[in-house]
């Protein structure tokens, strides 16, 4: 007996997740590689092996899809970042030492975050490359991962920790020292582990030359 074959677009609910990600998966990795407008819905289904039909009835347009792999990113980026902004908090009120190792820590997770995800890092890229177009996903999927860290550094400098007039400069500016790390990466030739572990420790030599110099260094 032939089985009556299913419309396109219309995937059996327990598919549906898992072809959403897949779906979000091959428009992240397109959309960081060539930009919005040299990507097409075509491209993404024949990438992720689907029907056109298909992207359309989990993702919408293409405006859409494009803000769907920001807030993909993002969601996971947010819960990197969270566990130890929340751990750094808790540190702040034991002294300058305590706070000192929660930045380093947080700096950590954040480097090591953008090296396994180096599509975040072109994904946003290629859209600062066009800053006056897509200004909204500033808004939504960056400037709350800006205001998590300024929090923070506001936090510890009321509390005595450091001193830290301009977080919103400081946070902005090791972000993009970051993603040039990760840009240097991609480039190759280099061994990744030990890039991060000396970019790491470049990391926390800028954070205790910023904040503790002329302090007794804390060693781990």
């Amino acid at each position: 007996m032939t089985m009556p074959r299913r419309r396109p677009g219309r995937p059996r609910r327990s598919e549906s997740r898992d072809t959403r990600e897949v779906v979000l998966t091959a428009a992240t990795e397109l959309f960081a590689a060539r930009g919005f407008d040299a990507v097409g819905l075509r491209q993404v289904a024949a990438a992720a092996d689907v029907d056109v039909a298909t992207v359309s009835h989990h993702t919408g347009t293409k405006a859409q899809l494009y803000d769907a792999c920001f807030a993909r990113v993002f969601v996971a980026e947010r819960e990197a970042l969270q566990a130890a902004t929340r751990a750094a908090h808790d540190a702040l009120g034991t002294g300058p030492a305590a706070a000192r190792k929660a930045l380093h820590d947080l700096v950590d997770v954040f480097v090591d975050f953008l090296q396994e995800h180096p599509e975040t890092t072109a994904l946003w890229l290629r859209r600062w490359l066009e800053p006056h177009r897509h200004a909204d996903l500033d808004q939504r999927y960056s400037a709350p991962l800006y205001e998590l860290v300024e929090e923070l550094l506001r936090a510890a400098a009321a509390a005595g920790a450091l001193v830290e007039p301009t977080p919103h400069i400081t946070v902005r500016s090791l972000v993009w020292a970051v993603h040039a790390h990760v840009v240097a990466l991609a480039a190759g030739g280099t061994s990744p582990a030990r890039e991060r572990r000396e970019f790491r420790d470049w990391m926390h030599r800028f954070l205790d030359g910023l904040y503790w110099a002329g302090q007794e260094r804390w060693a781990p």
